[in-house]
């Protein structure tokens, strides 16, 4: 019987930046136009929360019943491991889903019924990134995904429910903020390469190989500082960016270093917290202008 502790861990909460951070990105945009909504950037905080936490016990359960997880290095999964039934797990993702469903009808009705659309994507982007008959996260479909949700449509979207238009700085900011999504998935899925190579998931750092996938990785952490200090063109401050630079340093030693195992383990709670400072040093260039 699952414990309280081990649906907090089965949540997954070292992910949980790759859901705020775009969110807080996007409301930076939106203070440095002068059009901040606390009540609607809350309730996209609670959109990508839960569509976060939805992802991550969704994919608990479709890995799961595919017997894809029954030899991890990484957190706990709840099937796997026999600690939950298949069906509760599901029953939690969907109330997880539900619940980014009716924040985002609120967003919706009182900004645009658009909204729906991307809306509806993002869900169905959640289930089938390793649910269904052909999920897209065993086909190295995962990391664009990852990009486009976590990265463009969550810091835009923050911003555009605030503002009630997409300002072009919102589009570029998205790019670094993706970019810093994926190293979590890459990291993760380079962790995983040697057990999703005999259970035939082929992410992108299976179809890849150990050496491409580590580059891979370190360019998705310095892309973001480049990308930054192409915006400080429009937003000055957004060179503050840069000082974020010591926390990518430890990770990146890591990886370079052939780290495997529990070691990426620790990487990618370094990447989480590379993500968390970048994109809060980010939001106050965004959102203090001249």
């Amino acid at each position: 019987m699952a414990a309280a502790r081990d649906w907090v861990a089965g949540a997954r909460p070292r992910t949980l930046p790759a859901a705020i951070v775009p969110v807080v990105v996007g409301t930076g945009v939106a203070v440095g136009y002068g059009r901040f909504s606390a009540w609607r950037a809350a309730l996209a905080l609670v959109v990508a929360l839960a569509l976060q936490i939805g992802v991550n016990y969704a994919n608990d359960y479709s890995d799961g019943i595919r017997g894809t997880d029954e030899r991890r290095v990484g957190p706990l999964r709840l099937v796997a491991s026999g600690l939950a039934p298949p069906r509760q797990v599901l029953a939690v993702a969907a109330g997880c889903f539900a619940t980014a469903c009716a924040a985002g009808l609120v967003l919706a009705a009182v900004t645009s019924w658009w909204l729906l659309l991307p809306g509806a994507a993002a869900v169905a982007a959640a289930w089938f990134y390793t649910g269904g008959r052909h999920p897209y996260g065993y086909r190295a479909l995962g990391e664009v995904s990852v990009f486009l949700f976590f990265g463009l449509a969550a810091v835009a979207g923050t911003a555009y429910v605030q503002m009630g238009r997409m300002p072009w700085l919102a589009v570029a900011a998205s790019a670094p903020v993706g970019l810093l999504a994926c190293a979590l998935l890459v990291i993760n899925n380079l962790r995983d390469i040697p057990t999703d190579t005999v259970t035939g998931k082929r992410t992108l750092a299976v179809v890849l190989g150990d050496r491409r996938t580590r580059l891979l990785y370190v360019a998705c952490i310095v892309i973001p500082f480049g990308v930054a200090a192409a915006i400080a063109a429009a937003a000055p401050l957004a060179l503050i960016a840069l000082a974020a630079v010591p926390f990518a340093l430890a990770p990146l030693r890591l990886v370079r270093d052939g780290a495997s195992g529990p070691r990426l383990i620790t990487a990618l709670g370094q990447t989480g917290r590379l993500q968390v400072a970048f994109g809060a040093l980010l939001t106050v260039g965004l959102a203090i202008r001249f």
